[in-house]
């Protein structure tokens, strides 16, 4: 790896932990403004960078560098939203980011050589779908999950995990989070385009892994 290399790889698992950790923090506050706290939460602002990340992160290293972006960004993310967030946030974000996130290095690595806009604009949406329906029915579903009996607080006391659920109405917060993926999928394609730009140079010295 190159000192470019290691260089862009710094800068996008710098920006990946900063999205990822700022997020699990937001997610637990309404976004009040114009009696919007039933349908938004501060998180839903951030989160969908996390896309553009990887998706970066795939164009200038190829889908094996973006997947240890990924891994190193859930580790460092999780561990800290530990400590800053709760640990249902915690575990919930976890699982939702890496399968979206790995979901979404395979859909753009497939449609990477079509229109430019087309990779980061397909894989994120479908994506996001994943990562929202798994991240609010974990972290803010508080009934009994059905089948089991228990309620998730219940299953993680059961392995140590103390726990309280966060009683906010997750499906209709989930589907206004995936309206807002979808508005930032759209908005960031620009600012996806301007930084392909600017990785030219380095796009051209080396070939995707």
């Amino acid at each position: 790896m190159t000192a470019l290399d290691r260089r862009d790889f710094t800068i996008a698992l710098t920006a990946m932990t900063i999205v990822v950790l700022a997020s699990n923090i937001l997610v637990q506050y309404p976004f009040e403004a114009w009696g919007l706290q039933d349908y938004f939460t501060w998180g839903a602002f951030t989160y969908p960078f996390s896309f553009l990340v990887t998706e970066l992160a795939n164009r200038r290293f190829g889908p094996k560098g973006a997947r240890k972006v990924v891994y190193v960004g859930f580790v460092l993310a999780v561990a800290l939203s530990v400590i800053l967030a709760t640990p249902r946030i915690a575990i919930a974000s976890g699982s939702a980011f890496l399968t979206a996130q790995l979901l979404d290095i395979g859909i753009f690595s497939r449609l990477r050589n079509m229109a430019w806009w087309l990779p980061p604009f397909a894989s994120s949406t479908i994506s996001a779908a994943v990562d929202t329906t798994i991240f609010f029915s974990f972290a803010f579903y508080c009934g009994v999950v059905p089948g089991l009996g228990l309620t998730i607080d219940q299953m993680l006391a059961q392995v140590g995990i103390v726990d309280q659920c966060f009683a906010l109405p997750w499906v209709t917060l989930g589907l206004a989070d995936y309206g807002v993926k979808l508005a930032l999928s759209v908005f960031s394609i620009l600012p996806y385009g301007v930084v392909l730009r600017l990785m030219s140079p380095a796009l051209s010295q080396r070939a995707p892994a």
